[in-house]
């Protein structure tokens, strides 16, 4: 089984959906990630494993078809990236802002992998998880 960070992958698809305009660095958004954490007291483990666990989020997310180049018409600049339905399915199932996001993380994380596309959407499709 697969498990994932679901606090860093939202906290990447958030800077996507507000990346208008500006070059997409998953890199530095891991480090404030870190940051953030550990303001909260929260451990957040070595901070260049988790830089690179964000870059390849960032090369999974797009992969899978979770985020896709943004449109030049909607601020893309060839560095950035806008949410695709399935990308704003799952940050709306892992949206920590949103009580009980800790049970659909929990389902996604019991799938052999969670962020498979065919995977996602059969477990997405399915009320009782949110």
């Amino acid at each position: 089984m697969t498990t994932y960070n679901w606090d860093l992958i939202e906290r990447l698809l958030h800077e996507v959906q507000n990346g208008a305009g500006h070059s997409f660095t998953p890199r530095a958004y891991a480090e404030q990630h870190a940051a953030a954490k550990a303001v909260e007291g929260e451990p957040s483990g070595n901070l260049d494993d988790l830089k690179g666990m964000a870059s390849g989020y960032e090369k999974l997310l797009l992969d899978r078809g979770f985020i896709q180049a943004r449109p030049e018409a909607e601020g893309g600049n060839g560095e950035n990236f806008v949410l695709t339905p399935r990308g704003s399915s799952l940050l709306c199932l892992i949206d920590s802002s949103i009580p009980g996001h800790d049970h659909p993380r929990q389902v996604l994380d019991e799938q052999v992998d969670g962020l498979a596309p065919e995977t996602f959407e059969e477990v997405a499709s399915k009320a009782q998880i949110a």
